[in-house]
């Protein structure tokens, strides 16, 4: 998997050229996996999926090509079996995300959470996701891990959602998550901020 996190960092290099990119590693991570999803994905859908210029998804599309994971033909970009491989790797570990919306637990309007498939061994304190998230906008991230049917603080043992049924039931049904799982909540300004801010997150705990 460092072999892959490697990769992103080469597709969000800037290849000889002066001018910074507007997007980085987890921008990358969501276009792969809305090609996967999508199948054929026009530069215009990746520039509203991602909020960044046509300019910034030409880039994109261009440094994807080079390391093969994407190609483009007239009814756009897909990917690859490279490509279809890469993703489903990500995909073993970062196994459910969704959209939380407003939460008492973060006092927040908008907030994102990634599940991490049995990841418990790679979070000490959860500090460093927070940092990880901040990076990319968020204004705050929480990392729980689910043990014994129960969301608790790392090295915890109280359910840390107890006062907070509405995102607990969120994260239950939508992320349906098993014992030794992590989960990043991540909060932003805006809903888009707060999905890259997580993946930022999970692709730092990836690297660890």
């Amino acid at each position: 998997m460092r072999t892959n996190i490697k990769t992103l960092q080469k597709i969000v290099s800037r290849r000889g050229s002066s001018k910074i990119l507007s997007f980085g590693e987890p921008h990358v991570l969501k276009g792969l996996q809305i090609l996967s999803k999508e199948g054929y994905v026009s530069r215009k859908s990746f520039c509203k999926y991602l909020k960044i210029g046509e300019g910034a998804v030409k880039t994109l599309i261009l440094h994807l090509k080079q390391v093969g994971l994407a190609d483009s033909v007239r009814a756009g970009t897909f990917l690859t079996k490279k490509g279809s491989r890469f993703v489903n790797e990500f995909n073993e570990i970062i196994t459910m995300e969704c959209s939380v919306g407003a939460s008492e637990f973060t006092k927040s309007k908008n907030n994102y959470a990634v599940l991490l498939h049995n990841f418990r061994a790679r979070i000490r304190y959860g500090i460093e996701q927070r940092d990880a998230a901040i990076v990319y906008g968020a204004t705050g991230a929480i990392t729980m891990i689910f043990h014994k049917n129960k969301f608790v603080f790392p090295g915890e043992e109280s359910d840390c959602l107890k006062s907070d049924l509405r995102t607990r039931r969120i994260l239950f049904d939508r992320l349906r998550p098993k014992e030794s799982d992590v989960i990043i909540l991540v909060s932003a300004n805006n809903p888009l901020t707060a999905e890259i801010a997580a993946k930022n997150s999970a692709l730092f705990t990836i690297s660890l």
